[in-house]
Formats: C-alpha cells, structure tokens, sequence
C-alpha cells in the first residue's frame, strides 16, 4: 500500500512541482534579460521619421555595444510600428543591432 501512495504521489505530484520550479526559472531569466537590455540602451534624440522608408534618423550618444561613437545617423527599424511611438524632437533610449548587414533599431521608448 505504502508503493502505492509513493507511486502515486511521484506521478501526481512531483511533475506539477517540476513545472512550477521550470516555470520560475523562466520568469527570473526574463528578469535577467530586462535588466540586460536596460543596460543596452542608448540616450537619443529623433531627428526624423520616415514611414515610407521604415528609416528614422536618431543623435544619440555612444551605443557600447557596437563599438559606436556619438553621432547623428539613419536606422533601419525591425519592426515599423516603432515609428509610431516617436516623432523629431522626442527624447529617447533605444536599442540597436546590426541586422543583415545594416544597423536597426529593434526597441525604443520616449523619455521625460
């Protein structure tokens, strides 16, 4: 009786347990990868914005992570719903990468 409950007990329980344990694992990961792309950004400012190019041109100060000085220059964007978020003259932090050959930015967000 006593195998029993044990097996019981280890088919029911333990793998619900596991999942919680992976499952919090996971959350403090993607805690940890915020905090890293937080520290990968970027101060700018948006000179301009180009829809139709999906380009936008940002001063920014120097991006660490490629190795960049500060400058003013065209990014590609990822993804052209960014675009919508800014317009010339917002203040912003921003990430980037070269993709394909060419620099983009892959997130941004308007500051105070």
């Amino acid at each position: 009786m006593k195998l029993k409950t044990l097996l019981l007990a280890t088919t029911f329980v333990l793998p619900p347990m596991a999942a919680i344990a992976e499952d919090t694992h996971h959350k403090s990961g993607a805690a940890v990868a915020q905090a890293n792309a937080n520290a990968a950004l970027t101060d700018g400012e948006i000179r301009k914005v180009d829809k139709d190019a999906k380009k936008i041109t940002i001063k920014h100060g120097p991006i660490q992570s490629l190795d960049m000085p500060a400058m003013t220059m065209v990014f590609q964007v990822k993804d052209p719903g960014l675009l919508e978020q800014v317009k010339a003259g917002d203040k912003v932090k921003f990430a980037t990468e070269k993709l394909g050959g060419a620099f983009a930015v892959t997130w941004i967000e308007k500051v105070n």
